[in-house]
């Protein structure tokens, strides 16, 4: 059940995405949120730390999902030729995008040269700082690729409702339930 299947995928797999997605479009949210923030709000500090925070606890949840997809089976996909390369682009995109996403903002923060405080519970150091425009120009990176992780990420829902209601290929289900996943 933890693990992934040829027809299914397994609990990690499945706590990983679902996980993500919410972090994703709550970071989202946050970091446009927070770009209307004034000096003198009382969130203009906190809000960012927050962000950042959560965001790089998404970058060691998003390489070891990585590392675990590359360990497991991929569930056989649905569809024409066609779309299973489709699928298969639209991951790799949204997988590049979002790891872009995380990388930029990394450093944004460590523009200065000082590491990223997550929680407060440890830092990671600033290993690339001190670039010409550096926060600057991932900031422009950040905020362009985010916009298009979540259009993208827009697309990859309507995708999985059009498998679910039109299709009526078992794709989303087998995202929902592994149990299910593997009745075959």
């Amino acid at each position: 059940m933890w693990r992934n299947t040829r027809t299914g995928w397994g609990l990690v797999s499945i706590l990983l995405h679902w996980l993500s997605a919410v972090v994703i479009v709550g970071l989202f949210i946050l970091g446009w949120w927070m770009t209307g923030l004034g000096y003198f709000d009382s969130w203009y500090n906190l809000a960012p730390w927050w962000h950042r925070s959560i965001g790089m606890l998404l970058l060691f949840a998003t390489l070891f999902r990585l590392a675990w997809r590359f360990v497991q089976p991929t569930p056989t996909a649905h569809g024409s030729r066609l779309e299973r390369l489709a699928a298969h682009l639209g991951h790799m995109a949204l997988y590049v995008l979002l790891l872009v996403v995380m990388i930029s903002g990394y450093l944004i923060s460590t523009a200065r040269g000082r590491g990223v405080s997550v929680f407060d519970w440890f830092e990671v150091p600033a290993l690339i700082s001190h670039l010409p425009d550096q926060a600057s120009i991932a900031g422009e990176i950040h905020w362009y690729s985010a916009l298009a992780l979540m259009v993208l990420a827009g697309g990859h829902l309507l995708a999985a409702l059009k498998h679910h209601f039109f299709d009526r290929h078992d794709t989303l289900t087998r995202m929902l339930n592994p149990a299910r996943s593997r009745r075959r």
